[in-house]
């Protein structure tokens, strides 16, 4: 499509196969999540190779702090992407810039104040963690370089999600790619030759981080979907994003604050133990890439749906999500069988760290199956005006489904641990899912409608998607 038709005003997942919209938003999401994984995956093997395990540990700890802050940033995304999806969906396209717009600036000063308060009081948070010595030093530096460049975190991913929104899957995966592929080249540059360590990584993502965030808003800008925010507009936009995004960031926090509770576990086995889980967390974000894209992608898709009233669409949203994880987790699970040896000699892991991963490649990599349900789950929710169902079960996985869990697992050593987290994310992931069909069992058949939406802004027909459904898809894949 040429330029001036980059903008597309109109719905893309309100017809055709709900199948292939699924495996072309996840498959591209994938592919762009994978090489950002990819490269966090190397920054680990290039740090083990400098032969010093507290730097290994250090960013394992390190990795949990900025956990906590990429699941504010994810929390914010998933309700502007909910909300500028259901706007697309009713054919109300201003109105989605409007908002975009006005939360975008929101979402960038949020990020401004949490990552300096994170440079501040990273050395009280990394010792709360149970990091010390040279470990606690290293990852403190490490965040006091990234934490208040946060900022491009966040408009990286919103400007991605707004893409995902109005179907530009391809543009979404090739921001992601080419951050990815800056950081590939930077990383063992300034790691391994230049000597830099935790230092190194840190300088490598700042740049990777700006280049993306830059990117994303020049090609969300020619979509037409973000402009320069109204100061009027900003607190009622806010407050409709935010009847979703709140409910998401509560719900995003649980899985690093229950990631947190198990790299403190970890801690008390020793140093190994923080490098064999820190190794096992880089291995589950590349291999289940396909799994995390579903829960950010199938939420346009289904938002666009609920906007235009199609519910038996959003339903097999859901059944299709179920079988893509299936398929995936198989598929995966036998590969990192195979695989195994090779990932504890490329992490330089011994010991209990070794047993970590032996440990998830051959047993506790079926958590996965649930896990996927969970996450499939939660975007429903969140899309479709159940946010709370969302943060229920999020949290209710991170404490009773890992606290007491870990804490009976730690009995056992370090698998113990690995292996209680595991049984509590099945328990939480069945439930969520069944509760999702439910949800969406009991939506109304009715397109969304909105006094307060301006009345010259015209919806789109659907014979008019109809008509140039062709075009998109085949822009799509």
């Amino acid at each position: 499509m040429g330029a001036a038709s980059i903008g597309v005003r109109k719905a893309r997942f309100v017809t055709g196969s709900i199948m292939k919209h699924v495996l072309v938003m996840a498959g591209t999401g994938a592919i762009g999540l994978m090489a950002v994984f990819a490269v966090d995956l190397l920054n680990l093997i290039y740090i083990a190779h400098t032969g010093i395990p507290s730097l290994t540990a250090a960013m394992g700890f390190a990795g949990a702090v900025s956990g906590l802050q990429i699941a504010v940033s994810i929390g914010m995304t998933i309700g502007l992407g909910a909300s500028v999806g259901r706007h697309i969906g009713a054919g109300q396209h201003e109105h989605a810039k409007r908002i975009a717009s006005s939360f975008i600036m929101v979402m960038i000063v949020t990020a401004a104040i949490l990552g300096v308060l994170t440079a501040i009081t990273a050395p009280l948070i990394l010792h709360f963690f149970g990091a010390s010595g040279s470990a606690l030093e290293a990852a403190s530096s490490y965040l006091h370089i990234v934490s208040p460049f946060f900022p491009l975190v966040v408009i990286g991913m919103g400007t991605s999600a707004l893409l995902r929104s109005v179907g530009d899957a391809k543009g979404s995966m090739h921001i992601t790619l080419i951050g990815a592929i800056i950081a590939a080249m930077l990383d063992p540059l300034f790691i391994l030759v230049m000597d830099e360590g935790m230092a190194g990584a840190a300088y490598s993502t700042l740049i990777s981080r700006t280049v993306v965030a830059l990117i994303g808003y020049h090609r969300a800008k020619q979509h037409d979907i973000i402009g320069l925010p109204s100061l009027a507009n900003i607190w009622p936009d806010t407050k409709q994003v935010g009847n979703i995004a709140g409910p998401a960031i509560l719900t995003n926090l649980a899985t690093p604050v229950g990631g947190a509770w198990v790299t403190t576990a970890m801690s008390r086995f020793g140093l190994e133990a923080v490098a064999g889980q820190a190794a096992v967390d880089r291995i589950i974000v590349v291999a289940f890439a396909m799994i995390f894209a579903l829960s950010g992608s199938v939420g346009p898709i289904m938002a666009q749906n609920l906007g235009a009233g199609q519910i038996c669409r959003v339903k097999e949203v859901l059944s299709a999500s179920i079988r893509v994880i299936l398929t995936c987790v198989l598929i995966t699970w036998f590969v990192l069988w195979l695989m195994q040896d090779l990932l504890v000699e490329g992490f330089h892991v011994t010991g209990s760290g070794a047993t970590l991963i032996h440990l998830f490649c051959t047993w506790t990599v079926v958590s996965y199956f649930f896990l996927g349900f969970l996450f499939v789950a939660n975007s429903a929710f969140n899309n479709l005006g159940h946010p709370i169902w969302s943060t229920a079960f999020n949290w209710g996985r991170a404490t009773l489904g890992t606290i007491p869990f870990v804490i009976i697992g730690s009995h056992f050593g370090a698998a113990g641990v690995q292996i209680g987290q595991a049984t509590g994310a099945a328990i939480f992931g069945i439930s969520a899912i069944a509760t999702a069909f439910k949800v969406v069992t009991n939506l109304p058949e009715a397109p969304l409608t909105e006094p307060s939406f301006p009345a010259d802004i015209p919806a789109i027909s659907q014979e008019a998607a109809m008509a140039e459904l062709d075009e998109i898809n085949e822009d799509a894949a």
